[in-house]
């Protein structure tokens, strides 16, 4: 089987997740978090080499403040617990997004995290946090047009590579396959650069209950798709 070199999740359904089951949205987004620990294992055993996940984009802002602050103390609380788990499965972890709205002790949190992992060989997880695909290339575009300003570059030699070498996932491959649960089926924001010639799966399972098992469905579904590049098979 042709393994994805890198997979990115929507990870959709937590509070709808609860709610079927008459528990508080929260409680949906604590069993998520608990899933993502679970896939990060799978998929590295997998073969997978590059998973990226969206936990909180830039519009989640909008939501309850109850329901916002209950998440960013999940952050805090993942923050930690993730830095002992990479360290023992020699995982690197990257965060993505508009850190500067974040609070920060969560800011400390993600660098210590980053510095801490930076080396580990094992699986490369990435995190979006407080991202949108627009705000991330709005700011791409203002440190390109700052260099141009300054003298630095030429209009003319800004170039695809260059634009991605200014994005939040500069040094990372794009995705191969892009996965989101709960039956929803638009991309929200997420990647929008990146995703350009990536593999899409929907799947009605919601995120808490997503599995190993159902990891190997999306991967088994991507092997049936028929991989190209403008006019060139990937081999």
């Amino acid at each position: 089987m042709n393994i994805p070199n890198h997979v990115a999740i929507i990870l959709d359904g937590n509070g709808r997740w609860a709610k079927a089951k008459g528990m508080p949205r929260n409680y949906g987004h604590i069993q998520g978090a608990k899933t993502v620990e679970e896939i990060c294992e799978v998929a590295y055993n997998m073969g997978i080499n590059y998973l990226t996940v969206y936990a909180f984009s830039t519009e989640n802002w909008n939501r309850p403040k109850e329901e916002v602050d209950a998440l960013m103390k999940l952050l805090r609380n993942y923050m930690k617990n993730c830095k002992k788990r990479a360290s023992k499965n020699n995982m690197s972890v990257r965060v993505i997004g508009e850190k500067s709205r974040l609070d920060e002790d969560i800011r400390a949190s993600i660098e210590d995290l980053e510095e801490a992992t930076k080396d580990n060989t094992g699986l490369h997880f990435t995190i979006a946090i407080n991202y949108g695909g627009r705000d991330e290339l709005v700011r791409a575009a203002k440190r390109v047009s700052e260099k141009v300003a300054a003298g630095e570059l030429k209009a003319e030699d800004i170039t695809e590579e260059m634009i991605h070498n200014h994005l939040d996932t500069a040094g990372l491959p794009d995705p191969d396959l892009l996965i989101r649960t709960c039956n929803e089926q638009r991309i929200s924001n997420f990647l929008l650069w990146q995703l350009a010639y990536t593999e899409f799966y929907f799947t009605p399972v919601p995120w808490p209950d997503f599995s190993k098992e159902e990891l190997e469905k999306a991967v088994e579904a991507y092997n049936h798709r028929d991989r190209r590049y403008g006019l060139l098979k990937e081999e």
